[in-house]
């Protein structure tokens, strides 16, 4: 079986039409299946008044689906969390007359320039798209192999206990597999793995899992919470980082401002302690004091948002060390 997290970017609920309707909160998750291949769909539900589920859908994906009926500001956020976030595969769908050459000057040099125009046919789409996750078939990890999990849900459910959601975004799980729950370091154990609803004894990288788990309580968990059994996970409230801001931004960043870290399904309030630029103000060393753990892998990159920033809230990126 392959699976393919796909997240839509376009009219709210124009991924109905592509996939049936699962969990709903501030994303929403639309499920589409054929033999064992599978497709997860993530639209924003609270976009644009919120940011996080722009960045969140965004995280989560392999590819991208913009369908595009004017350019606005909103619009221009869609391509600059696509491009900071790096989901350089996708599609776009025009609506209202517009052209390609319509969009050329805003996708140039971000990852949308090679995304490819579609037509707006969903049946054509959603074979188009169950294809794209037959071709990423799911690998049994070998013996050893370590897997790390940030979860997006939790919630209680009666006779298993403790249910996560989250995908499988490094290496792989198995069935009865010892966890750490991060941050804190707590150990758990995997009870069972369901993808899309089926029973599975391991899970790999690409997949959307439900996981049951032994030894905590729903009410003990959040959303960006990391199971994981990599000894090389970080967890740390303070970052010395090399920052990458987009072109559009105005002015040096100073000491005081309040960003927000995206990186997994965290989205951190981090202020700037200190910046050292080196002569490249759009390259500048960052000291960042978080409010809570930003839990990583090293060398993973990082979505800086500046929530403040009007029509431009999407500040650029961050490399992790």
């Amino acid at each position: 079986m392959g699976n393919l997290n796909l997240a839509v970017l376009g009219p709210a609920g124009y991924a109905k039409d592509l996939g049936k309707k699962g969990t709903v909160s501030d994303i929403t998750f639309y499920n589409l299946k054929k033999g064992a291949d599978t497709v997860t769909i993530i639209e924003p539900t609270r976009y644009p008044e919120r940011l996080a589920p722009l960045f969140y859908a965004a995280s989560m994906a392999d590819a991208a689906l913009v369908v595009v009926g004017e350019i606005t500001p909103t619009f221009g956020e869609w391509v600059l969390m696509l491009n900071e976030a790096g989901v350089d595969r996708g599609y776009i769908v025009l609506q209202n007359y517009l052209t390609s050459g319509d969009l050329a000057p805003l996708l140039r040099g971000t990852v949308l320039e090679h995304y490819e125009f579609v037509d707006e046919d969903p049946i054509t789409l959603r074979d188009r798209l169950l294809r794209e996750a037959h071709a990423r078939q799911s690998v049994e990890p070998a013996a050893g192999v370590v897997g790390t999990i940030p979860l997006d849900h939790h919630f209680n459910v009666r006779g298993i206990g403790t249910v996560i959601l989250g995908g499988v975004v490094r290496g792989g799980i198995r069935k009865h597999d010892t966890l750490k729950v991060y941050p804190g370091e707590k150990a758990i154990m995997v009870r069972s793995i369901q993808k899309h609803d089926d029973d599975f004894d391991w899970a790999a990288e690409g997949d959307r899992v439900g996981l049951a788990l032994k030894n905590i309580e729903s009410d003990e968990l959040d959303r960006g919470f990391v199971l994981s059994n990599d000894p090389a996970v970080q967890s740390r409230t303070s970052l010395e980082v090399r920052a990458h801001l987009v072109k559009y931004w105005p002015a040096p960043l100073t000491a005081g401002t309040v960003l927000h870290i995206g990186h997994w399904m965290q989205f951190i309030p981090a202020r700037v302690e200190a910046v050292r630029d080196d002569g490249d103000w759009r390259q500048p060393t960052l000291t960042l004091a978080l409010e809570k753990d930003l839990v990583y892998l090293p060398g993973d990159t990082a979505v800086l948002h500046y929530l403040e920033g009007g029509k431009l809230r999407i500040a650029g990126r961050i490399e992790l060390p």
